[in-house]
């Protein structure tokens, strides 16, 4: 059973789709309804949400952020996007982040629920279980692989950028470009493999590493190489390198936070490694520079940002620019590693604290004003107070609004503003989930 969560700022529309999928027939659990993206994100935080069907366009925060922040947090939420408008920006976008269908205002349900059908079936796709690889069954995937003497070539252009040929127009770099190297902008992530039950490669059959490799490497396409522009290979044994590219255009497009995407695509190619393959997977990622030549530049700060793992060895996603690498001359110490999350956990604190009140606050925000990325932020603030990041924003909510009930004549609506929410309804709902009652339960 899938539990769907719908999003539109007009309450009839949530309630009429809500209506047809509770007729629909299918195998969906829990259904919710949220009337701008601040609200939805809350369900995604504290609920199980599978999929999210939501508008685009809805004040402060629209359906494509909305379905890249979801990612962030869940990276296997699934979402379909409605619009009233049939643009091509936006629907390329929403395609790229991995939405399943895109659908142009007014509705007909019919085709809705085939969207929403189609898009279930895919979630209840088999996947080749590890023994079914390690039995040489590989007919569920097959991939087109770079040919040979082209992988030889990306993998000298990460570790020597003078494998670089001639200059071409508008480029003083070299024409990389009969390897598909184009961009003019780059990142390159690296995904460091671990086989299953953390055995030493020698533990395996040579047969079996190699199909576990081709397995990965398979799951790193089939994920990115329809929505983004990207070269995969082996790197060496048990290394995946991509790199990702953008033209001016697609480098130009706003809305979205490249980093924010970078990440998510580690998280996504995470979880589906470690779902599918049963292999552990830690993704380094480095920063975006302009020009082929700085590849070189760029495998060695994604090879950086693995390094970490050793410091957090219950996380899997590292960005390079998260650590402050120009503050040390060395390898920092353990102390020295300590000093820098405290600051960082202690300035999220100060700004929640100052901020919670605010409609709209977002992980996103507190964690730019602490110069790190969100996922980071998120996992450093559970791992030194016990709590994650937005149950401490609901918790300063939840007990001011409780104050202002029992000490004000305020109404449930005014209460609501003050602490931050933009639906009455919405406050009601967190706060009987987080005291057990609701506000009116509470005055009385």
């Amino acid at each position: 059973m899938y539990n769907i969560l719908v999003v539109d700022d007009e309450p009839l529309i949530c309630k009429g789709l809500a209506g047809l999928l509770t007729s629909s027939g299918l195998g969906i659990g829990q259904i919710m309804t949220a009337y701008n993206g601040h609200e939805a994100l809350d369900y995604v935080r504290m609920e199980d949400v599978d999929l999210i069907v939501t508008d685009i366009q809805m004040g402060e925060m629209n359906g494509i952020e909305l379905m890249h922040q979801a990612k962030m947090i869940k990276p296997w939420v699934q979402a379909i996007i409605i619009s009233a408008h049939e643009t091509f920006q936006y629907a390329q976008m929403a395609i790229r982040l991995g939405a399943k269908d895109y659908l142009i205002k007014p509705l007909n349900g019919e085709q809705f629920l085939d969207s929403v059908r189609n898009t279930l079936l895919k979630m209840d796709k088999p996947v080749p279980r590890m023994d079914e690889w390690l039995s040489g069954d590989r007919e569920h995937f097959q991939m087109e692989e770079l040919h040979p003497e082209n992988v030889e070539r990306l993998k000298r252009l990460l570790a020597d950028s003078s494998e670089l040929a001639e200059p071409y127009e508008g480029d003083d770099s070299g024409d990389m470009r009969p390897l598909g190297v184009a961009g003019p902008y780059f990142s390159v992530l690296k995904l460091k493999l671990a086989l299953p039950g953390g055995e030493a490669p020698s533990a395996y059959r040579e047969r079996d590493v190699r199909l576990l490799q081709y397995a990965a490497l398979n799951i790193v396409k089939e994920l990115l190489h329809r929505e983004w522009n990207a070269l995969s290979f082996y790197t060496d044994e048990l290394e995946i390198a991509i790199i990702i590219q953008w033209s001016e255009a697609e480098y130009a497009e706003s809305g979205v936070n490249k980093i924010n995407q970078l990440e998510m695509i580690g998280r996504t190619l995470h979880h589906h490694i470690h779902k599918y393959l049963g292999m552990g997977c830690i993704v380094g990622i480095s920063q975006i520079l302009k020009g082929p030549r700085f590849l070189r530049e760029l495998g060695d700060q994604a090879d950086k940002a693995i390094l970490w793992s050793g410091e957090h060895r219950d996380y899997h996603v590292f960005y390079y620019g998260d650590f402050t690498w120009h503050n040390y001359a060395e390898d920092p110490s353990r102390e020295e590693l300590n000093t820098q999350t405290n600051r960082i956990v202690d300035g999220a604190k100060v700004y929640i604290e100052q901020n919670y009140r605010q409609k709209g606050l977002t992980i996103h925000e507190v964690a730019k004003k602490n110069h790190v990325s969100p996922n980071y932020l998120s996992y450093l603030f559970k791992k030194n107070t016990g709590h994650n990041l937005w149950e401490y924003v609901i918790q300063l909510r939840m007990e001011e609004s409780k104050s202002l009930i029992l000490n004000t004549d305020l109404r449930r609506y005014e209460i609501a503003e003050r602490v931050g929410y933009e639906s009455p309804e919405h406050f009601s709902k967190i706060f009987k989930k987080y005291f057990g009652v609701s506000p009116s339960e509470l005055k009385k």
